[in-house]
């Protein structure tokens, strides 16, 4: 069959001033597949805009040349149909509650984490999307997530960790059963998921993606189920939560232990009963949704803690997928990297022949704490700071050649910098004089600075609860202010 050749739709349109977060956006957005235009200013955003036609713009709301809100309302009363994503400072939350009231889909708060960011995008474009059984009135969209599955960098591979893992999804993909991704940061997680919806019978629907451990906690019922107009403070209008997002396709439950308990009932009635009630509504609504999660902590460890209710821990866990470490996946390191290296170059306007034979020996033998996140971002910086050639080891990120050991010496590793006991202060940095409470924040904000103020990460080396991080953040500001 012919595959019908189709036109790409308009790019995201970026609008922010600030150019080192121009780059740090742009390229979240696009190593995620996404076409991005990007503009500094509101006469530039304007003129993009009236080019361009965006069916998607991110805007910061502080802009030099103009209120951000008021360039929103015209860029809407120029085109109705747009949805956008607005972006502010943190500790302006009520410029964001302006912008909702305006007709902002979502808002994101800086400092913007990268899966936040993806996860709106996602959501915004799913959303616009006809539900199934709906006529279709255009070819499938090219920039979203899941299209197309074979130029996932991710699933890249033919070891037999991988094999393995093709053969269970082409079992399971066509069934209803739940299925349960586990896995350390970076493995390809989403990935797995989103070859399980487009193996499916469901690949026509939406497949929406939701990081439970990235939502405040009290907003987590809202975002999952939805809310009616007025039922809390700030709920100007009616919003259909990710579950009904979903029907009639897929919906994508990351970090799913960190959810909190009374969710928890919830999301296992949800299960039982397929009827979602959104926040301040008295009718249940019946959705038509297979639910896929995925997690890199020990389910069963957080049954044991008390942190995960073990009922909805064996509903969900039907069909486990357990995604292995990069460093477990043999050759698929190269298989990989040169594949990245060629998209990145396309991307990029380079020109490069591939990797050198002792870049492919040091590849091999780095342990890649990072899994394939770590390989991307490595070759996406060759791609980006070097014209093009043989990639020379020269050319790699510096530290990457002594980082690097053995893979059967990856368990003698020291502390690895992101670990708790390396950011506590040195002798240089004395606690004397602080209490527990100054000491805790002295090392909260430590890690967050470690990983770029992503909650979820630090959470994740702190082990605790990224709730727990929203909360003392929001008790700092409070008392701040």
């Amino acid at each position: 069959m012919v595959k019908q050749a189709t036109t790409p739709r308009p790019p995201i349109l970026l609008v922010e001033d600030t150019l080192s977060l121009q780059m740090v956006y742009r390229s979240i957005l696009t190593g995620a597949g996404h076409r991005v235009s990007v503009a500094g200013s509101a006469a530039d955003a304007l003129a993009q805009f009236r080019a361009l036609r965006p069916q998607l713009v991110i805007l910061d709301l502080v802009l030099p040349d103009r209120d951000g809100l008021a360039l929103m309302q015209e860029l809407q009363a120029i085109h109705a149909e747009t949805t956008v994503i607005a972006i502010t400072a943190n500790g302006s939350v009520n410029r964001a509650v302006e912008a909702m009231r305006a007709g902002a889909h979502d808002f994101l708060v800086k400092p913007v984490d990268e899966t936040r960011l993806l996860d709106a995008v996602r959501n915004a474009r799913a959303e616009r999307r006809p539900r199934a059984g709906a006529p279709a009135l255009a070819a499938p969209d090219p920039d979203l997530d899941h299209e197309p599955l074979t130029d996932t960098a991710g699933f890249i591979g033919s070891s037999e960790p991988m094999r393995r893992i093709h053969g269970t999804i082409a079992s399971v993909a066509r069934s209803m059963a739940t299925v349960f991704i586990t896995g350390e940061s970076g493995t390809g997680k989403e990935l797995c998921a989103l070859a399980v919806h487009g193996f499916s019978a469901r690949a026509s629907g939406p497949f929406i993606a939701l990081n439970c451990g990235a939502i405040p906690q009290d907003l987590l019922e809202s975002e999952v189920f939805g809310h009616m107009k007025g039922s809390f403070t700030g709920a100007i209008s009616d919003k259909p939560g990710a579950a009904a997002a979903a029907d009639g396709g897929t919906l994508f439950l990351d970090e799913i232990c960190e959810m909190a308990p009374a969710l928890q009932t919830k999301l296992l009635r949800f299960l039982q009963t397929s009827t979602i009630q959104p926040v301040g509504s008295t009718r249940p609504k019946k959705v038509n949704v297979r639910i896929v999660c995925a997690t890199n902590r020990d389910p069963l460890d957080a049954v044991r803690r008390g942190f995960f209710r073990e009922d909805l821990y064996y509903r969900l866990f039907v069909v486990p997928i357990h995604m292995p470490p990069l460093r477990d996946r043999g050759a698929d390191v190269i298989e990989i990297a040169e594949a990245a290296l060629h998209r990145f170059a396309q991307e990029e306007g380079r020109s490069f022949h591939g990797l050198a034979p002792d870049v492919r020996d040091l590849l091999l033998r780095h342990p890649w704490p990072g899994n394939v996140r770590q390989l991307l971002n490595v070759i996406r910086n060759v791609v980006v700071l070097n014209t093009g050639g043989w990639v020379s080891l020269d050319m790699l990120p510096a530290g990457l050649a002594s980082d690097s050991v053995a893979p059967d010496a990856h368990a003698a590793l020291p502390a690895h910098p992101g670990d708790p006991a390396t950011l506590l202060p040195t002798p240089a940095d004395p606690l004397v004089g602080l209490t527990l409470a100054e000491a805790e924040r002295k090392l909260i904000e430590a890690t967050l600075a470690r990983h770029g103020g992503s909650v979820p990460k630090a959470a994740r080396v702190l082990d605790v609860s990224p709730s727990t991080l929203y909360r003392k953040i929001d008790g700092w500001k409070a008392r701040a202010g």
